[in-house]
């Protein structure tokens, strides 16, 4: 006898308990945390257990000991990647919106999920240097420009633009609820929403 499919609220329990990572990598001031906030509160107000993953807030809280050398760089990259795959592997639905400008940084975190059976997704938050330089949210492009602060990602520090991510998110000219409607459509897609 052939199982019965699962009832609409037997399938929603079963996402809701399915957990996984999204990654967002991109320039500063591309509007991933925004974007991921914004997400998030969609997912948590269905029941989904959601978490951020603040790049900076992880920083000040867990790597403060860390510079922006290339190697302090892919430590605290792999060490959030690390909480993630944790969280995501007890059904947590993992948003992290993480510079990561490295992309052996972003595949050693990609790895260690595969090593957990844990599933993993790359989205980057696609905006120009130009537009993120407007945006500044955090003053690091005018202080860059004022001689203040070197080494920032995507101006004098590289950014490796992801080669091929499950999902390319273009913010110039949208608005956040577009964005995270387009980011919410494909979890959707993917069973995550």
């Amino acid at each position: 006898m052939a199982a019965a499919p699962p009832t609409a609220p037997a399938a929603a329990a079963a996402t809701r308990e399915r957990g996984a990572t999204v990654w967002l990598t991109g320039l500063p001031s591309a509007g991933k945390t925004t974007l991921a906030r914004a997400v998030a509160d969609r997912l948590t107000a269905t029941g989904r257990r959601t978490e951020v993953l603040d790049g900076d807030e992880i920083r000040r809280f867990l790597s403060q000991e860390l510079g922006f050398t290339r190697a302090d760089r892919h430590t605290n990259v792999t060490r959030i990647g690390y909480l993630a795959q944790l969280l995501a592997s007890h059904g947590v639905l993992v948003l992290a919106p993480v510079i990561a400008p490295y992309a052996a940084s972003r595949a050693a975190v990609r790895e260690r999920h595969a090593t957990g059976g844990t599933e993993y997704l790359e989205v980057h938050v696609a905006t120009a240097v130009q537009v993120c330089a407007e945006r500044d949210v955090k003053g690091l492009y005018a202080r860059q420009a004022a001689g203040e602060l070197t080494g920032l990602t995507g101006i004098d520090d590289p950014y490796e633009v992801p080669d091929a991510p499950e999902l390319r998110i273009r913010t110039e000219g949208r608005s956040v609820a577009d964005t995270a409607a387009e980011l919410h459509a494909f979890l959707a897609e993917r069973g995550l929403a």
